[in-house]
């Protein structure tokens, strides 16, 4: 690689752009459209090549995903044991306000 080349990747679950060289440069992104999208960018402005490195979702929440995608779902939601009343719906959206 030569300085300034950009590589999108999955870091963890949060996408990322490395810049070769460059470390102050690179970034990192909630989704891997935004990622490739700023990488793409990034390359053609300076000249560099732009390389996308393709990995399986990971299941984390940062992979990211379209707006109109539904809500994530990754287990059923844990009865309280504390005695504090429920501040989401079974779906993990906001509930009424218990506090008024």
């Amino acid at each position: 690689m030569s300085e300034r080349d950009v590589t999108t990747r999955n870091k963890n679950g949060q996408w990322v752009n490395e810049v070769e060289g460059y470390r102050e440069l690179s970034r990192s992104f909630s989704s891997r459209d935004e990622a490739v999208e700023a990488g793409r960018e990034f390359a053609r402005q300076y000249g560099a090549r732009h390389t996308v490195e393709e990995a399986a979702a990971s299941g984390v929440i940062t992979d990211g995903g379209a707006p109109d995608d539904d809500v994530a779902v990754v287990g059923e939601k844990p009865e309280r044991t504390d005695g504090l009343p429920d501040t989401t719906d079974d779906e993990g959206f906001p509930g009424d306000n218990p506090s008024g």
